[in-house]
């Protein structure tokens, strides 16, 4: 199955260059770790402490590319696709994000690598945290963008947005309704979540909704969404044991989450700080990479305490 998978992911270079995103720097290297009962597509490149970055819904860990080429001069760098997304496997099942945080220690621990900065966008903020909150001792900092943690915080309010129809759209008929028009659904989170819809480029567009529609991968992706009661669960399970130390860095786009970013994070961590990227929506490594990079830069480089 996976090798079927890997081979229609090769006939995406068939596409026009126009429908490619920015490539990371040719150093780094790929691989696919088998772990947890899945397989993981992984890109890693540079030397130095390690950063996991992890990407949301919509896109897949191509996003980091303006992210991996500034971190990869001091830091190593490792950039998964999760289950289920872009070219890592897609199983039926398993998309809690505290097995999906087990996911990210298989990986770690197949490339040898111990303590790690977090670096997270979307969906990856969950399956951030719940790695965090199951190895504290094995980050070293984390940054949350843009996107809440399932019971977290102002969870429940959150729910009541109508713009976050997608967290219950399911249903038996979801991915038939969907399948061959992966370009339309996905151009309404694009669209909608964008403080300038066209900062979301047209290259990458192309791009995502052609990994969007391999095999299993809207299966994948609505997956994550069904699991947010479960995740939830877990969450508060997590912070009954009481909030955490790590160092977080809360970043919301002006346009979007902005400042709850790190209300939110509050709710769970002891030691947050807030920033809020300038003339941005959702999508802030394509719609302020400059910005975002900078932000993140700035607090990996901090000393800690």
């Amino acid at each position: 199955m996976l090798r079927a998978l890997l081979g229609l992911a090769l006939s995406l270079t068939s596409i026009p260059a126009v429908a490619q995103v920015a490539p990371f720097p040719p150093a780094f290297k790929i691989q696919d770790i088998a772990t947890n009962g899945t397989t993981i597509h992984v890109r890693v490149g540079g030397k130095g402490p390690a950063v996991l970055l992890l990407h949301g819904y919509g896109e897949t860990g191509d996003m980091w590319a303006p992210l991996a080429a500034d971190l990869m001069r001091d830091h190593q760098v490792i950039v998964p696709d999760l289950r289920g997304l872009g070219l890592s496997a897609k199983p039926v099942s398993g998309y809690t994000k505290k097995l999906q945080g087990m996911d990210m220690a298989g990986v770690l621990d197949a490339l040898g690598v111990g303590k790690v900065d977090v670096v997270a966008h979307d969906i990856g903020n969950m399956v951030g945290f719940a790695f965090v909150a199951e190895n504290p001792a094995r980050v070293t900092r984390l940054v949350l963008m843009d996107a809440p943690l399932p019971g977290v915080g102002p969870w429940e309010e959150i729910l009541k947005n109508p713009l976050l129809w997608h967290f219950r759209f399911g249903g038996p008929d979801m991915e038939r309704l969907v399948a061959g028009r992966e370009r339309i659904y996905l151009d309404r989170f694009w669209n909608e979540f964008s403080a300038t819809p066209a900062k979301f480029s047209e290259a990458s567009r192309q791009h995502y909704a052609a990994l969007y529609a391999l095999p299993g991968a809207m299966h994948g992706g609505f997956s994550q969404f069904a699991a947010f009661d479960q995740d939830g669960i877990d969450n508060l399970a997590f912070i009954a044991k009481g909030k955490l130390a790590t160092p977080v860095l809360a970043i919301g786009g002006d346009h979007s989450f902005g400042p709850m970013m790190a209300t939110d994070a509050r709710a769970a961590f002891t030691n947050v700080e807030q920033g809020v990227i300038a003339n941005s929506g959702h999508w802030l490594m394509e719609e302020q990479p400059t910005a975002t990079v900078a932000a993140i830069r700035a607090f990996l480089d901090k000393p800690l305490p």
